[in-house]
């Protein structure tokens, strides 16, 4: 004789309502990063304007002789406060464009090596714009005291590495030509791809040359472009996020 035995497992209808499942809304995705390479790309370009601008050591006087850099350098300290200023917003506003940039090419190409070279390519360049303002404040203090002698020649090197160092953008380069080959695989706009490959290649090459601190002028332009198009010209990509 077999018996069964039935078990009855009642809803706490009382519970459900006390303690309701949230879910989170889909929200939109934050396209600030694009607006932030934006500003350093603005950033980059004002590096180059200003450091242009610090020109004492490559004037004709001044050729195979550093006697009196150091005060011509004086009267060149509003520029070169703005200098430092510029360029080290232009390195933060990177970094923050370097990680939106990341996370929109993860997500459509997670098993690819194009997001973790482009983020690389851009946080490189800022630590190169970093460290190329870095000898800012001991010259441009010194140069403001009186009692402070600062030897012409090192005034020479200073002004020849501000007028190369932040120029250097070379590995920002890698960031297009990453972009290039995720246009090749659809992920992203043709034109920003395209754009990728001339302005990004044409700044590594210049990085490669004797001719790299004109990296900085390619690579500005390329940052330019890129963040305008990323902000406002990746719609099927959004459009796809959003549904």
């Amino acid at each position: 004789m077999s018996t069964s035995v039935t078990t009855h497992n009642p809803v706490r209808s009382d519970l459900l309502e006390s303690h309701p499942v949230r879910t989170r809304p889909a929200s939109r995705t934050s396209r600030a990063w694009a607006v932030a390479g934006i500003g350093s790309a603005v950033a980059g370009i004002g590096t180059i304007v200003t450091s242009s601008m610090v020109d004492v050591v490559y004037r004709p006087e001044f050729n195979g002789t550093t006697d009196g850099v150091t005060a011509a350098l004086t009267d060149k300290a509003p520029v070169m406060f703005a200098f430092h200023s510029i360029t080290v917003i232009g390195a933060l506003l990177m970094v923050v464009f370097a990680a939106g940039l990341f996370r929109r090419l993860r997500s459509v190409l997670p098993d690819g090596l194009a997001p973790t070279v482009a983020f690389s390519g851009l946080l490189g360049t800022a630590v190169v714009s970093v460290l190329g303002s870095g000898l800012d404040t001991e010259f441009m203090m010194g140069m403001s005291q009186s009692d402070v002698q600062i030897p012409d020649s090192s005034a020479s090197f200073y002004n020849n590495w501000i007028g190369t160092i932040p120029w250097v953008w070379v590995l920002a380069g890698l960031a297009g030509l990453a972009l290039f080959t995720a246009y090749r695989q659809g992920v992203v706009p043709r034109w920003i791809g395209l754009v990728g490959l001339v302005l990004g290649g044409l700044t590594v090459l210049l990085g490669v040359s004797p001719l790299e601190y004109m990296a900085g002028v390619t690579g500005a332009l390329w940052l330019l472009a890129t963040s305008i198009g990323f902000l406002v010209g990746d719609r099927q990509h959004r459009a796809a996020a959003a549904r």
